[in-house]
This record gives C-alpha cells, structure tokens and sequence, in this order.
C-alpha cells in the first residue's frame, strides 16, 4: 500500500502502486495513475487523467495535469502522460491536452524540469531531454530527444526543437529548431553544432563531422533550404551506415518543417 502523509489527500479513485510515497500537503484527484517507486515530496498536485510511470520525483509545489491556459478549452477529458525516472523540480508546471490536437500532453523518460519550468497543453517531450529554470514551451510544441533548453528561454506555439539541439538561455524560438544545433538569441539564431553533445551520447567521429559539414551546407553555404537538402541527400546516400544514421533525421526535420528553419 502506497505512503500517504496524513496531511496529504488523495482521491479514493486514484491509482497508487504500493511503494508511492505521497508527502504532507500534496493532492491526488481522481483518474490520476501513479507508477512504482515515484515520490511527492510536499505540496504537489496532481488532477486530471494523468498517468504517471515509475521512480519520478516531484519536488514542491510541482503543479501537474491541471487544465490547460487555452480559452477554448470547455472542461473535456484530455490526458497527460509521463514517462519513467523523471525529476520535476518547484512550482513547474505541466498542463494536460486540448481536444483542437492529439488530446494528450505527453513527457517521454529520464527528463530534468527544473523550477518554474513550463510544458503546455499538448506538447510532447522525448527522453533525456533538459528544461532549465524558466524555460517555458508554448501550445502543440516537440522537443526531440537529448535536447537543452536553457534558463528562461520560450518556444512559440507549434515549433519543434530536434534532438541533440541546444538553446541558449533567454532565447526567443519563434521557427523549428535543427537537430544538433546550438544557437541563443532574440530573434534565436544558429551558431553552430552541439560537438560536445554528440560526442558524449556516442556519436562516432566520421558522424560529428558530418553534422558539422551539413551544418555549413545548411546555414554557411548560401543555398535555399531546398537546395541544401537535394544536396545533404546526396551525401547521406553515399556515406557509411552511421553517418546515415545521423544524417537521416536531420534531413527528415528539414523535410517537414512546417514554421519554417530558424537558421
């Protein structure tokens, strides 16, 4: 049987596996699943149809699946889903979806959401991913995998940061941002490839390399977008298996990018 602190209330429809540890002051609403070996440490909510996995922790004040800041949103049944081994830290804030997309705010595995940090209505976060201190995504926003958003930096509605990027903080992202890439600003722009980033997620060298060559095709070389793409095409289609394997979901970004590249 779940810990619960006396001063804590939980819905008696909740789910709870036997090893949750709820803390003094935190609420639990009815629909809400809690996985093995989470902990609320004090004064979290958590409403709404949200499903939470395993061993996450959730630090004071973490505010998680309450209705979402959308004016058109009229109290329908919408979802949030949370991955395994998660860290939400003070005051964040993580909004379930609109029934206007997929009905679903969704958070893959192994996140760090530092304090005050923001996951609007129906967004979807991957594994490993970072949102420092403030860091706030607008409405429908994708965030890949390993991806880094720096200290009170905010994604506009619809964009997609691709995996591995990383954004500087205080940046203002208003367009798609690559895969790999780092970049800061407002207006946010380009500077160049998270190296470093790759390299520590087991990038081989021939791979970084050729990020690197794609990124001066793409921001360097003066080519439209679709000119650096027919061109990264053909590079991808000739080189080894794991330059493919890194240049293949660039080049599918590129492809799809439906606010246009922040470059």
């Amino acid at each position: 049987m779940a810990t619960v602190h006396p001063l804590a209330v939980v819905h008696p429809d909740a789910k709870l596996a036997a090893d949750v540890v709820v803390g003094p002051f935190c609420t639990v609403a009815a629909g809400v699943t809690i996985g093995a070996g989470t902990k609320l440490i004090s004064h979290v909510v958590v409403d709404g149809e949200t499903h939470i996995g395993e061993r996450n922790t959730f630090y004071p004040f973490a505010s998680i699946g309450l209705a979402p800041q959308d004016k058109k949103y009229a109290n329908e049944p919408t979802r949030l889903v949370i991955g395994n081994d998660n860290v939400f830290r003070e005051s964040c804030t993580i909004h379930r979806g609109t029934v206007q997309d997929r009905c679903v705010t969704t958070l893959g595995s192994r996140i760090l959401v530092m304090a005050y940090a923001h996951v609007a209505h129906d967004c979807t976060v991957g594994d490993d991913v970072i949102l420092a201190n403030n860091a706030t995504l607008a409405g429908h926003v994708t965030v890949g995998e390993f991806a880094i958003l720096g200290g009170l930096s905010g994604v506009h509605q619809f964009c997609r940061v691709g995996a591995h990027a990383m954004i500087g903080g205080c940046a203002c992202v208003t367009q798609d941002i690559a895969p790999y890439v780092l970049g800061h600003g407002n207006p946010f722009s380009v500077s160049g490839v998270n190296s470093e980033g790759l390299k520590r997620r087991g990038f081989s060298a021939d791979a970084v390399t050729a990020v690197r060559a794609a990124h001066k095709t793409i921001w360097r070389s003066g080519l439209v977008l679709k000119e650096a793409v027919t061109e990264l095409e053909a590079t991808e289609a000739a080189a080894s298996p794991d330059v493919q394997q890194a240049l293949r979901p660039l080049l599918d970004f590129l492809r799809t990018s439906g606010r246009g590249l922040a470059r």
